[in-house]
Formats: structure tokens, C-alpha cells, sequence
């Protein structure tokens, strides 16, 4: 990252807070359109990003199985990483000890229409969100964004073309055809990157303007501290320690990601920001295309370290306060959580608020007190913010490990795919 950029991000970041901590509504108002149209613009390039990154290098397979050893190395990279973001998560569950909240604010909530209507909207099983991840036709999952959905389509037709692509020029020119669409988004996401001053100072300004309205923490402060504090842990401390371990400066890649890092804490959406994740990688980070194109958008759907200790975290937390679910914390309990934590995570979907309903899901399913997440979502602005953040920073480790241990291109993938 340039010097002058980071002068333009921070003075950005600074003139937005300023103006949202002004309370004046009119310019409030403007501040979430601008905002909200930035991100709608990074919406629309990101669903077509992610089907033909994958799409495109799927399709350049050939002979080879050097994408099959990128996808071992990733899925492995993403379990190891995800369990220990749970597992800090639950240490520092077990030494600050959050406690009991206080029930006249779970009443408070239960009172309150517009908490119970976000409550209404989680999926009523577990299953429910796993089947919602298998596609049944070829358009809803584009319509509705479900980014896993969107992989298991582009992967599947990417290998038919590779097979396929041997003995028919027309799927061959079909390829070449995918591949320079692929390039025209890339140009309509470096324009989108030139522009990120403006969309940041909209995002700060909606920060500071949900901060001064009173999103802020209350009587769950030790609760938000175990998460907050799991998120800083595992992403200046464990994420660059775990790239040090593969031989790979960890803070400079910080460094050298942080449009994307930026993006990721503004908008809450890990899928949303694959498109800077990915021209960044490849741009600053020097990944190689065909590895940072097909790692990137599957990181983006599995590899979930923010949700993982998000998941973890809050079920333990509901579960202490749910005594009529039957379950008793012990820490071989605890630890079986941590993996059912990792898993959720792993499939959990890169969206706002993702991690909030999956975790909604898993407490309806073992009977805990639904009221507890209505208390914490005030505050989840915050945590969502910090936890997708983290999401993408362990997603460009990734890709920054697995990059510099696979030196070649699979035999049959040009340069540029």
C-alpha cells in the first residue's frame, strides 16, 4: 500500500466520523445512501466475480492435479485456523467468565417488536441452512446471492469445460469467451477501488452516527469483551504467527491487503469484498492469478475464523443462560462445541449478519433462550464488523501461504487465467 493512500483512507475515515458524530439528520441520511450505493455496486460485480473466478479456474485443470492440492491445502489451512479462532474464543470465555444477564433486560426484549421480528427470521433447523446451501436450479442462487451455492455451480460446469475443453473447440472458445468477461469485471472493480475514499467516508460516517444513537455496549460488556478481545487475539497474534510458521511476513501482508481489510469492516460482507479481496491479492500481495481466483472465492464460503469464535462464544454464553436447555457447561462440553462451532462456520454464508442467524439456528435447536441474541443485537453492528474483517484477513493468509508453497502454474493454465 502507497504512503499517499493511507494519508487519503485515514483522512477519510476521520472527515466521515466527524460528520456522522454531528447528529444532523439530513446528512445522515445522505451519508447511508451514498454507503448503501457503494455497496450495492460491489454487490453486483461480486456474485458474477465469484462464479467466473472459480468457473475460469476450474476450467484450467487440464492434465494436471495441482488444483486439487491447492484445494487440500486450503480446506486444511481453513479447519486449523478456524478451530483455534474458537478455541481462543473459548479461553477467554473461560478467564473473564461473562455470567448471567440480568432478566429484566431479556424481558426488555421479549417486550420489544422489532428484536422479535429479527429473531423470527432465522432458519428453524441447522439442516435447513445446509440444504438452503444445495442448489435446485441454475438462477435462484444468482438472484438471491447464496455464494455457495454459486461455487458448487461454478465449480461443477469449470471441471465439465476442463474435461470437456480436450476435444471440442466450441467449449475451448467458450473458455476464452468466460475469461475475458472475467477481465471486465476486474476492470470494473479497479474503478470501484479508485473510488473507496468516497465510500469510506459514508461507512465511517454511519458508524459514528449508530455510536452516538446508542449502539453501544450495556450490561453484556464482559460478553462483547470475550468476542472483541478473541477477534484482536487471533488476528494480530495467531493469523500472523501462523503465517510466519509457512514462511510468509504476516504483517506485511496486512499491509499490503488493507483496502480489502477496509472494505471488509465497512461492509459487514465478506462476499461483497471478494472482488477488492481478489485485485488486491494479485495487484499488492503479487498472488498468482489462477491461485489467488480460485482460493479467494473458496475461502470466502469456508473459512470463517470471525464466525467460528462468534458461534462458539455466544452458544456458550446463551447456553449459561438457558438453564432449561439441560446443558451443563463442563469443558469436555465446551471443547465438543468448538468443533461444532467450526463446522457451522465452514458453512456459514459470507453475509451480514450470517454468523448472527446461523447461531440463532443452533440455540432454537437445543432449546436455549432465544431472548439472550435479542439482547446482543444492539451491539452486533460492532462484532459483525470486527469478525468479517477477520474473515478476510485469515482468507488472505491463506492465499499468501498456499501461494508462496505451490511456486508453478498447473501445466495447462496460461498466465493470466
Amino acid at each position: 500500500m502507497k504512503f499517499s493512500q493511507a494519508i487519503i483512507w485515514t483522512v477519510a475515515l476521520v472527515v466521515g466520523a466527524a460528520l456522522g458524530a454531528l447528529g444532523i439528520a439530513p446528512l445522515n441520511d445522505f451519508m447511508d445512501f451514498v454507503a448503501s450505493a457503494y455497496t450495492r455496486a460491489f454487490q453486483f460485480v461480486a456474485v458474477p466475480t465469484v462464479a467466473l473466478a472459480i468457473l475460469t479456474a476450474m476450467a484450467s485443470l487440464g492434465e494436471g492435479n495441482a488444483m486439487g492440492k491447492v484445494f487440500a491445502k486450503t480446506f486444511a489451512c481453513t479447519v486449523f485456523t478456524s478451530f483455534v479462532a474458537a478455541l481462543v474464543g473459548l479461553g477467554l470465555f473461560i478467564v473473564i467468565d461473562p455470567g448471567t444477564i440480568d432478566q429484566g433486560v431479556v424481558k426488555a426484549v421479549a417486550d420489544n417488536a422489532d428484536a422479535m421480528a429479527q429473531i423470527s427470521r432465522a432458519p428453524e433447523t441447522v439442516y435447513g441452512h445446509i440444504l438452503n446451501a444445495i442448489p435446485n436450479n441454475l438462477v435462484n442462487p444468482f438472484l438471491s446471492g447464496n455464494v455457495l451455492a454459486i461455487v458448487l455451480i461454478s465449480a461443477g460446469i469449470g471441471v465439465a469445460i476442463a474435461i470437456l475443453g480436450k476435444k471440442s473447440e466450441n467449449v475451448k472458445t467458450l473458455h476464452r469467451a468466460l475469461s475475458g468477461l472475467q477481465e471486465v469485471f476486474f476492470g470494473l472493480i479497479k474503478g470501484l477501488i479508485w473510488a473507496l475514499p468516497v465510500g469510506i467516508v459514508a461507512f465511517a460516517a454511519q458508524l459514528a452516527a449508530q455510536m452516538s444513537a446508542g449502539v453501544v455496549v450495556g450490561s453484556i460488556g464482559k460478553y462483547v469483551l470475550v468476542v472483541i478481545g478473541g477477534n484482536f487475539i487471533q488476528f494480530f497474534v495467531v493469523l500472523p504467527l501462523f503465517c510466519y510458521l509457512r514462511g510468509v511476513n504476516g504483517y506485511k501482508v496486512m499491509r499490503q491487503m488493507t483496502p480489502a481489510l477496509l472494505m471488509a469492516l465497512f461492509t459487514k460482507s465478506s462476499a461483497a469484498t471478494l472482488p477488492v479481496t481478489v485485485a488486491t491479492a494479485e495487484k499488492n500481495m503479487k498472488a498468482k492469478p489462477w491461485i489467488a481466483r480460485f482460493i479467494l472465492p473458496l475461502c470466502c464460503t469456508i473459512n470463517m475464523n470471525g464466525c467460528a469464535a462468534f458461534i462458539l462464544v455466544t452458544s456458550l454464553f446463551v447456553i449459561r443462560n438457558s438453564p432449561e436447555c439441560g446443558i451443563v457447561l463442563t469443558l469436555p462440553v465446551m471443547l465438543t462445541w468448538c468443533v461444532i462451532a467450526t463446522l457451522c462456520a465452514i458453512g456459514n454464508a459470507g453475509v451480514p449478519m450470517g454468523c448472527y442467524f446461523l447461531t440463532l439456528s443452533l440455540m432454537a435447536g437445543v432449546g436455549g433462550n432465544l431472548m439472550i441474541l435479542g439482547v446482543i443485537l444492539p451491539i452486533y453492528t460492532i462484532i459483525d464488523m470486527i469478525e468479517t474483517a477477520e474473515n478476510v484477513w485469515s482468507d488472505c493468509c491463506i492465499c499468501a501461504v498456499v501461494d508462496k508453497s505451490t511456486p508453478s502454474l498447473p501445466s495447462s493454465a496460461p498466465c493470466g487465467s
